[in-house]
């Protein structure tokens, strides 16, 4: 049975999972330049080592509480169809393992259900998979 890795993040009090190889690096909050014009979970840019870089705020993305940033917060930057993309998230918490038998399709009906994989059983915790390219298209 392969295992694979995912990033697991916070979002309010529930806890996400992000296929590793779909994300490039998690950075500290920064100073994010608003940009005009923009959909409304677009917080703006930030300048990345040189590479200019948009920012979404995924609570807002996923039409969650929008919570204050504090020391915890986090930006994960994963890579889309060659494009990098910065998502604001409240808290990294760990890198874990699962295997395809553990993961299992949402349970219930939603707006929301687009943006999931699935969900993650490891043991008495739930993980829900994000489905990256309909969280950023």
């Amino acid at each position: 049975m392969v295992e694979q890795q995912v990033v697991i993040f916070q979002l309010n009090d529930q806890q996400y999972a992000l296929p590793i190889q779909e994300t490039q690096e998690i950075i500290r909050m920064t100073d994010i330049t608003r940009v005009p014009n923009t959909r409304s979970y677009v917080e703006g840019i930030i300048n990345l080592r040189g590479s200019i870089v948009p920012v979404i705020n995924l609570n807002k993305r996923l039409d969650l509480p929008v919570q204050e940033c504090t020391d915890n917060t986090r930006i994960i930057v994963v890579e889309y169809e060659g494009q990098k993309v910065g998502m604001i998230v409240d808290n990294v918490l760990e890198v874990a393992r699962y295997s395809d038998d553990e993961i299992e399709p949402p349970a219930v009906a939603g707006d929301n259900m687009e943006f999931l994989r699935g969900v993650i059983k490891k043991n008495d915790r739930l993980w829900l998979l994000l489905n990256l390219s309909r969280v950023l298209y």
